[in-house]
Order: structure tokens, then C-alpha cells, then sequence
């Protein structure tokens, strides 16, 4: 029975672990873009079509 507990404790920390670093990726992807497109809208008058 202990493996199993064992197995059920690796598979929860593994979870937690993946679970923080989609959550932190994310954050850092979204910030990213708003940067970018405050970027894009400060510089619009310069963009010619």
C-alpha cells in the first residue's frame, strides 16, 4: 500500500509544479503582449498603410 501512496505523492508534486510554471508562462506571455501592443499604439501615428 505504501507504493501507492508514494506514487499518488509524485503524481500530486508533479501536478503542482506544472500546474505554477503554466501559470507563471502565462503571466509572462500576457504581459509580453500588452507591452507590445502599448508599444504599437504609441507609435501608430508613424505607421503608414
Amino acid at each position: 500500500m505504501e507504493k501507492v501512496y508514494q506514487t499518488m505523492k509524485h503524481a500530486g508534486i508533479t501536478n503542482i509544479v506544472l500546474g505554477t510554471l503554466v501559470i507563471v508562462i502565462g503571466a509572462l506571455c500576457g504581459s509580453f503582449i500588452i507591452v507590445n501592443g502599448a508599444k504599437l499604439l504609441s507609435r501608430k501615428n508613424d505607421i503608414l498603410f
